[in-house]
């Protein structure tokens, strides 16, 4: 992510200020290796498995997920980039987001659709992607990988996959990307 310490965050034009780095890319990479054999274990069948990454945190993660995929199987894996910035309940509270593309080339229905993304906070990213889903088919199961999972949900939301638990406390903030994952603050600029 660079060397100095303001990253900037995706996310509504709030500046981030790393604190420290929790995991390095080797450890990303480890991390999403040991998620792709636990997604082959759990679904024997790679044939109706998607891929779908949550735009714009969770698209590196799919690719690179469904590269692993692939590799383990020796089958290739469909890949699909989903963006929900107007499935948000919070649209009333925020501004709108800049929408990013969503990417789906194929019918979801009867397929096994594992959610993909960077950070799993309160839940209501992943609320709003299983209603972004529903335009796309109606998948047989839904599955969820994270590469960071925070804690502090609002919602009833479990991930099946994780790349790491990072307990925070709620001022604090973090980043993920194939880079590293950072731990700081988030503050307006």
């Amino acid at each position: 992510m660079g060397t100095d310490d303001e990253r900037q965050a995706r996310e509504r034009g709030l500046t981030f200020f790393a604190k420290s780095q929790l995991l390095s890319s080797d450890d990303v990479t480890r991390a999403l290796t040991r998620m792709a054999h636990e997604i082959v274990e759990r679904n024997h069948v790679v044939s109706t498995l998607t891929i779908i990454g949550l735009q714009t945190g969770g698209e590196p993660f799919a690719r690179r997920l469904c590269t692993l995929l692939s590799e383990v199987t020796g089958e290739p894996t469909s890949l699909g980039l989903l963006d929900v910035s107007f499935y948000r309940d919070d649209l009333s509270l925020n501004p709108v987001p800049s929408a990013s593309t969503t990417s789906i080339d194929h019918d979801l229905t009867n397929r096994t659709v594992v959610l993909v993304d960077d950070v799993l906070f309160t839940g209501r990213t992943i609320r709003a992607a299983l209603n972004a889903l529903t335009d796309w088919g109606r998948p047989r199961a839904v599955q969820l990988a994270v590469m960071v999972d925070r804690g502090h949900r609002e919602l009833p939301i479990r991930p099946d996959f994780v790349g790491k638990n990072l307990p925070t406390s709620l001022d604090e903030a973090i980043v993920a990307t194939l880079d590293g994952v950072w731990i700081g603050t988030k503050v307006a600029p």
